[in-house]
């Protein structure tokens, strides 16, 4: 556990930084350094992330205006993935400023990654029950593979390696400042293979199943069988784009996210009660993961964008020359963002389309600048000390929620049955689900 925190909580990040640069320095030198590493804003930082993560999750159903966008748009929840891949490229570049073992450092990562991934998996597979249910406990062929925790672990994965294994150039003689050209050139790779799977593959007509008990359509195995007529290359809608085609193919459609946020559609006409008829279209039953692999493809990108942040944090020694570059860096992202929006590319968090990559690494960015300048350049910590503290207990508190075992716990307080607790009078007075 302790090795997967440095992917969510800065001050772990920031000690094995500090560990670093202790062995050149000694003496007074090595206070300063440990003061000088110590960046309170990225602390603030994933602590805002997880104070997001906490809101749209209890409170969108309440406020649809914060809950996710049901395809192409953004609202507040659609920002928190972005954030916190952002953060995690940040600390990347703090944790392997210096790489003296390049293997053994890739070793450390694959190790950091997997838990991290493994620990997704568990939390977001289905083995805990939601606030609806009293059982736990998942079908291993029916359980989930991908969510966050796996898509921090791929950006993480990603960027990190690039920052052991890519060469950087010196862009002047006395080395404060490095061009890491080759980073770069990743960037375009990892843009351009999932551009062109995106826009290239040819997405057929497909058929899936879903178990039911009664229906004109019932099969021997006693379930509904819908067919989606696609036939198309290039489509970016819920029913036939490539990145579910992708999953569906490698990963198995059973292994999917069961509820997908598109089936608030009007198309798919869903009850309040989180069903959807019949006579909806047949893509509306299917399940679709918004972490599936494609768009982990950019998803990466956006560590790498964070890297990038991380690297000027690292070798521009005035506030003033970093908050210069990270806004410079922050409009022109969300500039060549919004022009690709304009010219018919999405903003589509489902998907992680390229514009939606870059407004919200650009937004982060711009939050991170704000919030560098308030707690590390003013020191006004005290007006985000409760968001420090979250950050740095923020593997902690996401396991808490992401379990629900904050609820369960609170649902096992009840008057006389257990349908008369707290958490069911909430959702059943306020909760549109």
């Amino acid at each position: 556990m302790a090795e997967i925190q440095p992917l969510l909580q800065s001050r772990a990040a920031d000690e094995e930084g500090q560990s670093e640069r202790e062995e050149q320095t000694n003496g007074s030198s090595r206070v300063a350094q440990r003061r000088a590493a110590r960046v309170a804003s990225l602390d603030v930082f994933r602590g805002l992330c997880v104070f997001l993560m906490m809101l749209v999750d209890y409170a969108g159903s309440i406020f649809p205006i914060i809950a996710h966008v049901p395809w192409n748009g953004l609202h507040l929840a659609d920002f928190v993935m972005p954030f916190f891949l952002f953060v995690a490229g940040v600390s990347v570049a703090i944790v392997y400023k210096k790489v003296s073992d390049r293997v053994e450092a890739t070793w450390k990562v694959l190790l950091r990654a997997l838990k991290l991934f493994l620990l997704g998996v568990l939390l977001q597979g289905g083995y805990f029950h939601g606030v609806n249910s009293l059982t736990y406990g998942v079908d291993v062929g029916k359980i989930r593979l991908l969510g966050i925790l796996q898509r921090i672990a791929i950006g993480y994965l990603v960027a990190a390696l690039c920052e052991i294994w890519l060469p950087c150039q010196m862009l002047r003689g006395d080395g404060s400042t490095r061009k890491y050209t080759w980073q770069g050139y990743a960037v375009l790779l990892l843009c351009a293979i999932y551009l062109g799977l995106l826009y290239g593959l040819y997405v057929p007509d497909w058929q899936f199943s879903v178990v039911q008990s009664k229906s004109s359509l019932l099969t021997a195995n006693d379930s509904y069988v819908y067919t989606v007529k696609c036939s198309v290359r290039g489509d970016l809608g819920p029913a036939c784009n490539a990145a579910g085609m992708i999953d569906r193919v490698i990963l198995g459609i059973n292994h999917l996210y069961a509820k997908p946020v598109y089936r608030n559609l009007k198309e798919c006409n869903m009850s309040s009660h989180g069903q959807v008829p019949e006579t909806s279209p047949s893509w509306c039953h299917a399940p679709f993961d918004p972490e599936g692999i494609l768009s982990s493809l950019t998803a990466a990108v956006t560590c790498i964008i964070g890297l990038q942040y991380g690297h000027a944090l690292i070798q521009l020694q005035h506030h003033k020359e970093r908050l210069w570059k990270w806004f410079i860096s922050s409009v022109s992202l969300m500039g060549l963002g919004l022009l690709l929006a304009l010219l018919g590319i999405p903003l589509n968090k489902s998907l992680s389309t390229i514009s939606y990559m870059m407004v919200t690494s650009a937004t982060a960015g711009i939050t991170f600048c704000m919030l560098y300048m308030l707690v590390d350049v003013y020191g006004w910590r005290k007006l985000t000390f409760v968001l420090e503290w979250m950050g740095k207990h923020s593997l902690s508190i996401f396991i808490l929620v992401t379990s629900n075992i904050v609820v369960i716990a609170v649902q096992g307080f009840y008057l006389k049955s257990p349908e008369n607790n707290i958490v069911h009078w909430i959702i059943s007075r306020f909760v549109h689900e």
